[in-house]
């Protein structure tokens, strides 16, 4: 897929609380090495899947920790990523993987002005599930936003 492409996913299906199958709608994008523009882009892109999710608290949350989660991947790594997020019924999904295996580290943000070390305490804080995972030759940092209220 090109970079900054976008998909939805019309294929996949989720399972509704009464047995019937739901459809879930999907963004994929590819994020080029150390490009920063693709921070805004992915907000945007991600702000339209969520157009119709009917959370708009939890949708500018999706955007804040997606952005967290993309620019981890653009400055600490010297490789593309991939940004996947998924809307079904139980909720939003956002996965960002990468190409370099090591795993990030959650750290206290410093007491200064400094702007840097506070995404994944971000992510921890607002999240209602996340993660890091390892890929045959990276890594997948998620998080999930259910359907309920912030």
């Amino acid at each position: 897929m090109a970079v900054g492409a976008t998909s939805a996913d019309t294929g996949a299906v989720g399972e509704e609380a009464d047995g019937q199958r739901a459809p879930r709608s999907q963004l994929r994008r590819r994020l080029g090495r150390a490009d920063l523009r693709a921070v805004p882009e992915t907000r945007r892109a991600l702000r339209e899947l969520l157009r119709h999710w009917g959370k708009p608290g939890r949708s500018e949350i999706a955007e804040l920790l997606a952005s967290e989660l993309v620019t981890n991947a653009l400055v600490h790594t010297d490789h593309e990523a991939l940004l996947t997020a998924t809307v079904g019924p139980d909720g939003l999904r956002v996965e960002v993987r990468d190409f370099v295996a090591r795993r990030p580290r959650l750290r206290a943000p410093d007491t200064g002005d400094g702007t840097h070390g506070r995404g994944l305490i971000l992510v921890q804080s607002l999240a209602d599930a996340w993660g890091v995972r390892s890929h045959g030759v990276g890594k997948a940092v998620w998080f999930e936003l259910g359907a309920g209220p912030a």
